[in-house]
C-alpha cells in the first residue's frame, strides 16, 4: 500500500517556500540604513531565528510534561471532581494579557531566557490540557469496559486503548499550543530571552520599517512551518481508522 499525504497539507509548505524565496529575493535587493544592515545580517538572523525556535520548542515541551499527565489524572474517577478547577486555573494563564505575564514573570524571576519560557509554559498550557481532558472524555465507555473485562490493568487500558483513541484531540492541542508559543515569544525580547522579537521591537521604536516586516515576515514563516511539520505529525500519529474524522483542520 502506498503511503499517501492528504493535499491540504501541501498548501503550507508551498507558501512557505514561495514567500521565503520572495523574502530572500527582497533582502538581496533592497538597501539597507547602518542599523538594519547589521540586524538582517544572514548570521544575525539566523541566531535570532534559533533562539525563538528554542524558546518555543523548551516551552513545548515543558508543557507537555505538566499538561498531559495532569489532564490524564483529572478524567479519573478519583480526581474527577478536581478537573474544573484545573481547567479553570490554566483557564487564568491563557485568559491574562501574554506581556502582562511576562513582566509579572520577570518581576519574579528575573530577566532572561527562563523567565520567558516559564511565562509561556503558563500561557500555553490550557489548549494541551484541555485537549486531553476532552479527547480522553469521547473515548466510548464500552470500549473501556471491554478492555478491562478482557483482563486489561487499569494502566494498561489508559495506554493501549484510552490514549490511542484520544491521540487525534491531544495532538490537535499540541499544534494550537504550538503556535500560540511561536507568536507569543516574541514578548521575550522584553526581558532580554532574545529572538525574533528583537527586530520587531527595534523597528519600532526607531522607525524602521524594514527591520519591521523582517521580524513579521519571519515570525509569521516560522509559525506556518511549525503549524504543518505539527499537522503532518497530527496525520501521521494518529491511527489509520480515525485520519479524516476532523482531527486534523
Amino acid at each position: 500500500m502506498r503511503w499517501r499525504v492528504p493535499i491540504d497539507l501541501w498548501v503550507e509548505p508551498v507558501l512557505v517556500l514561495v514567500v521565503g524565496i520572495g523574502f530572500v529575493v527582497w533582502h538581496g535587493v533592497t538597501h539597507f540604513s547602518a542599523t538594519e544592515a547589521v540586524q538582517l545580517q544572514w548570521g544575525v538572523l539566523g541566531s535570532s531565528i534559533g533562539e525563538h525556535i528554542e524558546i518555543t520548542i523548551v516551552a513545548t515541551v515543558i508543557v507537555l510534561v505538566i499538561a498531559v499527565p495532569l489532564g490524564v489524572l483529572v478524567t479519573r474517577p478519583v480526581f474527577s471532581r478536581v478537573a474544573p478547577i484545573v481547567v479553570n486555573l490554566a483557564n487564568i494563564g491563557q485568559a491574562a494579557p501574554a506581556l502582562g505575564m511576562v513582566v509579572l514573570f520577570a518581576m519574579w524571576l528575573g530577566t532572561g531566557f527562563r523567565t520567558a519560557v516559564a511565562a509561556l509554559v503558563v500561557y500555553a498550557i490550557l489548549p494541551i490540557l484541555q485537549n486531553t481532558v476532552t479527547g480522553l472524555r469521547r473515548v466510548d465507555s464500552k470500549t473501556v469496559e471491554a478492555a478491562r473485562g478482557i483482563g486489561f490493568s487499569g494502566l494498561r487500558t489508559l495506554l493501549q486503548v484510552e490514549l490511542p483513541l484520544a491521540l487525534p484531540v491531544i495532538l490537535n492541542g499540541v499544534r494550537t499550543a504550538l503556535v500560540i508559543l511561536v507568536g507569543t515569544a516574541t514578548l521575550g525580547t522584553f526581558i532580554g530571552a532574545g529572538g525574533l522579537g528583537v527586530l520587531i521591537t527595534t523597528g519600532i521604536t526607531l522607525f524602521l520599517p524594514s527591520l519591521l516586516a523582517s521580524g513579521a515576515v519571519l515570525v509569521a514563516l516560522l509559525a506556518v512551518t511549525i503549524d504543518w511539520i505539527a499537522r503532518l505529525a497530527e496525520y501521521l500519529l494518529t491511527p489509520r481508522g480515525l485520519r479524516g474524522a476532523g482531527a486534523i483542520g
